[in-house]
């Protein structure tokens, strides 16, 4: 009885612990798909926009960078880039925001956006 206990706690706490994501993987996410074209550490644009403050701001909205007009259009009625619509987004961009001119594909993985959502929370 004790061991179903603990093995119940302890599956648990992982699906507790991967709903959030994790940080520390999705660090390893963002460098991968991410960083050739986007910064999360240090405030400046590259190709795409500076994203270490993405969470709760305006869609389309970092000052000095130059959105497609597609996504200027998907963010002109007050969207903001919080979990969910980064979890909707990030998969398929494209599918999201018709015409955007980010050229990547997505994520492959549901467990890939969630760490990648994490690490945007507080990247370092």
């Amino acid at each position: 009885m004790n061991k179903m206990l603990v093995l119940l706690a302890l599956a648990a706490s992982a699906t507790a612990a991967h709903a959030g994501g994790d940080a520390t993987k999705g660090a390893a996410v963002f460098k991968k798909n991410c960083s050739a074209c986007h910064t999360a550490t240090e405030p400046k644009n590259k190709v795409g926009p500076y994203l270490g403050t993405v969470i709760g701001r305006p869609v389309a909205t970092y000052e000095g960078f130059r959105y497609s007009k597609a996504m200027t259009e998907f963010g002109a009625d007050g969207k903001v880039w919080d979990e969910a619509r980064l979890a909707e987004y990030l998969p398929k961009p494209k599918d999201l925001v018709k015409g955007t001119t980010m050229a990547f594909a997505g994520l492959k993985t549901p467990d890939e956006v969630t760490d990648l959502i994490a690490y945007l929370k507080a990247p370092q």
